[in-house]
């Protein structure tokens, strides 16, 4: 599937964060904010999907 640069801008975004989260709770693993960092990776990728498949609907270039 061919997309535009907005839509690659806007993922990589996200798995920066993403992986920021990701590691934070590895390194930290057994504390509060480890688990903590876990549920905002896992709600940010919620938030991803949600905002890709929005311009998708919404870009010409990649609807």
């Amino acid at each position: 599937m061919k997309t535009c640069h907005q839509f690659a801008s806007l993922r990589e975004e996200y798995e920066r964060e993403i992986g920021y989260l990701s590691a934070h709770s590895q390194r930290h693993a057994g504390r509060p904010s480890a688990k903590a960092s876990a549920k905002h990776a896992t709600t940010t990728k919620a938030r991803m999907a949600r905002a890709l498949s929005g311009h998708l609907g919404r870009c010409p270039e990649c609807g």
